[in-house]
């Protein structure tokens, strides 16, 4: 990873040389939580313009970072991430907090996250993503290895959101993906143990009397559901009569 990782910002820094503002990496990778099978190398290209050039000089890097298995870098100018900070609460909270700078300036450190929009972006991105998962899990219901790698493929994107969730009501929950679980099932009142099992399986460690596949989906969804019915009731403004 960390030779992978070496390139690509070598290849960056070749490629726009004075054009690139920053390279960020952020996530698992960003903090020791990266795992092969399942984790994303995350990194953040800023540049002091976005334009078709820019672009054009930006294919050949990301086709190859692509082909290495990772999703492609995101690339923003310096005034969008100024400006966009109230658009992409989440995505700017998780770099603040979890990021190494490959190359250039460190333009998160002191930047403002506006977190008008935080509650509707965290629900819209926890309906978006049961929605996507019904709809893969209706193509796999009846093959239990596809359904259980359904499972552990899609565990951390919501983890992700339930810490988001939590930070939400007022808490300040870790990264660790199991501590998440955990004080969600103090906090919001959901069962835990589903979520665990998953994470437990995604990690490669045994289980004690594990759940089928198709009854563990079916708690999976109930617990996810419980969120969203919570984070529904965060923040709400008064309703006027």
């Amino acid at each position: 990873m960390q030779k992978l990782i070496a390139e690509l910002t070598e290849r960056l820094t070749k490629t726009f040389s004075d054009r690139l503002v920053s390279a960020i990496l952020y996530g698992s990778a960003a903090t020791g939580e990266y795992n092969r099978d399942y984790s994303d190398i995350n990194v953040l290209c800023v540049l002091t313009r976005v334009t078709p050039a820019e672009l054009r000089d930006s294919e050949p890097i990301f086709r190859w970072w692509r082909q290495k298995g990772n999703p492609a870098p995101l690339l923003l100018s310096e005034e969008e991430v100024r400006t966009a900070a109230d658009c992409f609460p989440i995505e700017f909270h998780d770099i603040k907090e979890r990021r190494r700078i490959l190359a250039g300036r460190d333009l998160i450190q002191d930047l403002v996250i506006d977190d008008r929009y935080y509650r509707a972006q965290i629900e819209y991105q926890l309906r978006a993503k049961l929605l996507r998962l019904r709809q893969k899990a209706a193509g796999v219901l009846h093959d239990k290895v596809l359904l259980s790698r359904l499972l552990l493929d899609s565990i951390s994107t919501f983890c992700i959101l339930f810490r988001h969730a939590l930070k939400l009501a007022g808490y300040s929950p870790d990264h660790s993906r199991r501590s998440v679980v955990e004080e969600l099932g103090r906090r919001f009142q959901i069962d835990p143990a589903p979520l665990l099992q998953i994470l437990t399986l995604r990690e490669g460690k045994p289980v004690l009397n594990p759940e089928p596949p198709e009854h563990l989906f079916a708690a999976y969804l109930i617990q996810i559901q419980r969120v969203i019915d919570v984070v529904d009731r965060l923040n709400q403004p008064e309703i006027v009569s």
